[in-house]
């Protein structure tokens, strides 16, 4: 009877085509870009969109086994509720395994539309073995990708000396960009994994006794999992996600977006592999947790990196002055600075969790660096770190009662200097009140001298630092096909920060709807208003005067025919300085997706205008696998891409994506040695994929 039921749910979820014969569903890599879309229809400050959207393609590519995956794992997808979260365990523990995926319509609140959302990231493939899976891979791939901007950009033109003789600054290496990635793995299981790239302007350069090795980043991992007693062993490239990331914070982690409620939380996952292309943020060297008892594990970190420094002399002594995130090296200088600075990592994580409610920890981490570190003599960076060692030690824990999630960390930071020592701390509650009303609360303080470098706790900015707030997040299923949602925050800044020459203050709140009157159709509205204290331009001495950022985006998602679908949207924002007249701005975006078998297109056209950068507009775009795009929108032009994707049989697919930017009354585009002495910029990406 339980087969039959499950065969029956899976006609309704799949366009009504009987899939009887399996019980996985067709995953379509378009399921990344609508779930982006959705979680983001207004760009926010403090979110890491690269490598949210990496954790996102290897969520997609490693899908979560229901019948394996942890509570946290789960919540960590941000697509299920308190309640529903809850509601899966009591299944699972009542029924023993699924059978399908498609059980899961079985399970108490576990709507359709839910079920679809989740159905490209979740599977049902069972507990492995301890060594059988380890020929079995599910991802085993080499991508390679292509590409460049098609106009000549001032940093590669030729050049020609100044009246000294001297020659002006030029990018070392072509205007070519690759990419390779190779991937071998199967969740909970293994994963041994490279990626390569050269970026654009960056040199081919084979010099080891300096540490170049042919292309400028070079990744690597090796992981095996459940392994006896042993949870994860970690070699190479990875990073770590524990408590609510006070001290270690990694992967798919959200601030404020239009999930107004789930993404508050952090989930604990421990150490995962590191494959994203943003260079720094990740620890190099090996991690290993161990199960000491069922509910008691320790983890172990050690690791060693070359950060990208800016180095100077003081006192005949060698010093850091800033860190350097772009992770660009296409000039000298940028070469100069190339893992300058040698950082030390060691740390230890014990945590204990009862599967069912409570979960505790205690992490130490320690960084030390060869020279010591100091920003430079500015105001605002009166207590920001300064020396070469800084230890971090937090206590987190969780505890679950009925359909309310309570959590919370507190961390502490002391340097080698007396300009650290202060506390971070985070506590809050998820709660499905009633089965359409959903909550979260969240309270934060981060001290102006606490330090934590591989911190990303729930804040307005994008550090953990010099900040304390209070948040309150709904959502409300007004029924099936309408929810509302909505969150204020209120935020203050002890002391000064970049172009805020005095302590300040500020509040934003977003408001959404989203309409969904059947499956072909879907409707959403969103607005966010935020107010800030900010430096006015050009003004002396510095004032700082309150700011207004508005941002309402209507947008409609429809399927005209089987296998093409639409989507229309019109964006509006606005930025003021108090007493000054707002700079506005507005894009119109058309795409369209078409599916005709092994064959997608997509394309978009763009219109947009703004009074300038202040005003900006950011919108999404659809990119090749693993590529992502989010750029702004300013000044006045038009904006237009083709993406096609061919998967040429079961092993190989290719993709090819054309882009192009044209200015309205303007002669050049970019700035810098990037600027283009025409009003047109035009991008080229060429991408393969071969599965072993």
């Amino acid at each position: 009877m339980r087969t039959v039921c499950l065969s029956i749910v899976a006609y309704f979820l799949t366009d009504n085509q009987a899939v009887c014969q399996s019980t996985q569903p067709n995953r379509s890599t378009d399921a990344i870009s609508r779930y982006i879309q959705d979680l983001f229809p207004v760009q926010t400050e403090g979110i890491d969109y690269p490598s949210v959207y990496d954790a996102l393609t290897q969520l997609y590519a490693n899908p979560l086994d229901l019948n394996t995956a942890t509570r946290d794992e789960l919540a960590a997808t941000y697509l299920l509720t308190e309640r529903q979260l809850s509601n899966l365990a009591t299944y699972r523990a009542q029924f023993g395994d699924l059978l399908s995926i498609y059980e899961l319509q079985a399970v108490p609140d576990f709507d359709l539309p839910t079920i679809r959302r989740l159905l490209p990231f979740v599977t049902v493939a069972g507990n492995p073995r301890l060594f059988g899976t380890l020929p079995t891979p599910i991802d085993n791939y080499l991508l390679v990708r292509y590409e460049r901007v098609l106009e000549q950009q001032k940093g590669f033109s030729d050049a020609t000396p100044d009246k000294n003789g001297k020659l002006p600054t030029r990018y070392l290496g072509n205007a070519q960009q690759w990419y390779a990635r190779y991937r071998y793995s199967r969740p909970r299981a293994f994963s041994v994994g490279f990626t390569l790239e050269k970026d654009s302007g960056e040199p081919i350069d084979w010099q080891p006794s300096i540490r170049r090795y042919g292309a400028d980043y070079i990744s690597f991992h090796a992981q095996v999992q459940n392994r006896g007693r042993w949870r994860t062993i970690l070699l190479g490239d990875y990073q770590v996600q524990i408590g609510q990331g006070l001290v270690l914070s990694a992967g798919f982690v959200l601030g404020k977006s239009a999930e107004t409620v789930q993404t508050v939380r952090r989930p604990t996952l421990g150490a995962r592999p590191y494959t994203s292309l943003t260079e720094y943020g990740y620890f190099r060297g090996a991690t290993a947790t161990y199960a000491i008892r069922p509910t008691l594990d320790l983890t172990l970190i050690a690791a060693r990196n070359r950060r990208d420094a800016n180095m100077t002399i003081a006192n005949q002594e060698i010093m850091a002055t800033s860190l350097q995130t772009s992770g660009l090296h296409r000039t000298q200088s940028e070469l100069d600075d190339q893992g300058s600075l040698l950082e030390t990592n060691i740390g230890t994580h014990l945590l204990y969790h009862n599967r069912q409610q409570v979960q505790a920890g205690l992490t130490i981490l320690q960084t030390t660096f060869d020279h010591a570190y100091q920003r430079r003599n500015l105001p605002y960076n009166q207590y920001e770190f300064t020396g070469n060692r800084n230890l971090v030690v937090g206590l987190h824990g969780g505890y679950i009662w009925h359909n309310w999630n309570f959590f919370g960390e507190i961390a502490r930071s002391s340097g080698s200097v007396t300009n650290s020592g202060e506390i971070g701390a985070v506590a809050g509650t998820l709660a499905s009140l009633t089965k359409k009303v959903d909550m979260a609360v969240a309270l934060r303080h981060y001290d102006r001298n606490f330090h934590s470098f591989y911190s990303n706790g729930f804040s307005e900015g994008s550090r953990t630092i010099n900040e304390s707030g209070a948040y309150l997040g709904l959502k409300y299923s007004l029924y099936r096909k309408l929810t509302l949602g909505g969150f204020i925050d209120y935020f203050r800044f002890p002391w000064l920060k970049y172009l805020v020459d005095k302590p300040s203050s500020g509040f934003d709140y977003l408001l959404q709807a989203r309409y969904t009157p059947n499956r072909q159709t879907a409707f959403y509205l969103v607005y966010h208003d935020e107010h800030k204290e900010k430096n006015l331009p050009d003004s002396d001495p510095k004032e700082t005067v309150g700011t207004t950022r508005r941002n309402l985006a209507l947008n409609a998602d429809y399927v005209l025919t089987r296998g093409l679908s639409l989507r229309s949207r019109i964006q509006f924002g606005s930025f003021s300085y108090a007493g000054q007249p707002p700079s506005n701005g507005f894009v119109l975006v058309q795409d369209a997706t078409l599916d005709i078998r092994r064959l997608s297109i997509s394309g978009r056209i763009a219109l947009f205008g703004t009074d300038d950068y202040d005003s900006r507009q950011y919108v999404y775009e659809r990119d090749v696998l693993y590529a992502f795009s989010f750029p702004a929108y300013f000044n006045h032009g038009f904006r237009h891409y083709l993406l096609v994707q061919y998967n040429l049989n079961q092993h190989l697919s290719i993709w090819m994506r054309w882009s192009r930017t044209d200015m309205i009354d303007q002669k050049t585009i970019g700035s810098d040695l990037d600027q283009i002495n025409a009003p047109h910029k035009s991008e080229v990406k060429i991408q393969t994929r071969w599965r072993f």
